[in-house]
């Protein structure tokens, strides 16, 4: 397909007609309101409303919030609705009502460069997920042999653990490096101040459009159905506070200092030509868990890092989503099976992705292999784990013929740790 908006029909465009991905905006002194992304513009899709040029079929106006959750909760029939008739404004010999009205045309449609970005969801919760094979065996190999990698259960279950949708936040949020407790090999005891193995984790987010009821478990089937779109993801990790806390049950203050997520959510609909089947079952699943179809997405994904002051990024890992042992829909059953409502707005992180191949590992732990073999960046300086001042960048995108699906860029920036007091 191609759009008459300018820039939308390059190759390389991370928002073609065929994305069309879902955002918060704001011009200078404006509220936050939901836009689409098409080429290097974003469309205004209050302005549409407003006007009548778009309808999204509930009783009330939903584009002039700060985040799309009302939209989304409309369910799959206004998503299917709203995303034909954007198609039709917007393609080539489509309907000229939007580009036909010069000053409507001016209102609604904002180059990108000129608008501030918001987070596109109000996180309704998190939940982190642990759904990369190799992922999980690097880390057990690091600290438990290759020959007991993987717990008991990580065959048979999407592990993962509730995170804070409070620190959810959206792409170019600089991370304050977390205090916390720390305990050293050599020390008999915990001590406290700024992580000094702070790292990132590459993933990609699931979002929840349709909620489930409290007591009713969902299907594989009914939970891809429930799924809006993707995000890229950074669960920002402490890896020695991690150490000393996660037993006996699991994460928490290492990880609930930060999560950034790309600013565009990137819907079901404009990844479905990327479908792929889940890897080749090592153990049986359950019946709850087995898969209606291929449930995963062919979308390559990779990560750059650059120092403060350098002038350019070191891609530092290249992988793809299709290494994933468990699809979003599977995790997103799994979480409502025992019982717990999912909400509009819940975000499901697919926890660190890694390839098969040490350039294709998702975070330093395992590029680094836990501090053993610094990664070598372009500047010629080495990194076990995240200095102050550096930058993370994760982008991603699946590539169709002569066209790309982006998510834009996933950024932030390390900032020192808060000053010191007398805690």
């Amino acid at each position: 397909m191609r759009s008459w908006i300018e820039g939308a029909n390059a190759p390389e465009c991370d928002f073609p007609l065929e994305n069309l991905p879902y955002g918060a905006f704001r011009r200078r002194g404006e509220r936050l309101r939901c836009g689409v992304a098409i080429g290097d513009h974003v469309l205004d899709l209050a302005v549409l409303e407003e006007s009548g040029l778009i309808h999204a079929g509930g009783r009330t106006a939903v584009f002039a919030a700060p985040h799309i959750n009302a939209f989304m909760a409309l369910g799959p029939a206004a998503w299917r609705r709203v995303r034909a008739r954007l198609t039709d404004l917007l393609a080539e010999g489509g309907d000229p009502s939007l580009r036909g009205e010069r000053g409507m045309l001016a209102r609604a449609l904002v180059p990108l460069k000129e608008v501030e970005l918001g987070l596109p969801i109000k996180v309704a919760g998190y939940t982190d997920f642990y759904a990369s094979r190799q992922h999980a065996f690097n880390v057990g190999t690091m600290f438990r042999g290759a020959g007991n990698a993987l717990p008991p259960n990580w065959l048979h279950i999407p592990i993962g653990y509730n995170g804070r949708a409070s620190t959810v936040v959206v792409s170019g949020t600089d991370i304050r490096r977390p205090l916390g407790q720390r305990k050293p090999p050599e020390a008999a005891g915990p001590v406290f101040g700024p992580s000094t193995r702070l790292d990132f984790e590459l993933e990609m987010g699931a979002v929840v459009g349709v909620p489930s009821r409290m007591g009713e478990p969902i299907t594989v089937a009914e939970a891809d159905a429930m799924i809006f779109g993707y995000v890229l993801l950074n669960d920002w990790s402490a890896r020695d506070i991690q150490a000393w806390e996660y037993q006996p049950l699991g994460p928490f203050q290492a990880k609930a200092f930060a999560t950034t997520i790309s600013p565009w959510v990137v819907t079901k609909a404009a990844l479905e030509p990327f479908r792929v089947s889940t890897p080749p079952r090592e153990k049986p699943l359950l019946p709850y868990l087995c898969e209606p179809g291929p449930l995963l997405h062919d979308i390559h994904l990779e990560v750059a890092l650059r120092p403060a002051g350098a002038e350019r990024a070191t891609t530092i890992a290249r992988t793809n989503s299709r290494h994933l042992y468990y699809s979003a829909a599977q995790q997103l059953a799994h979480h409502a099976v025992g019982g717990c409502r999912m909400e509009c707005g819940d975000l499901l992180g697919s926890g660190t992705i890694s390839g098969p191949e040490k350039g294709s590992f998702g975070s330093l732990l395992e590029l680094a292999w836990d501090g053993r073999e610094p990664v070598r960046l372009a500047t010629g300086e080495t990194r076990s784990f995240l200095e102050d001042g550096d930058e993370v960048t994760l982008r991603g995108w699946a590539e169709g013929e002569g066209y790309r699906i982006g998510f834009g860029e996933c950024t932030g920036r390390v900032l020192p740790a808060p000053a010191e007091r007398d805690w």
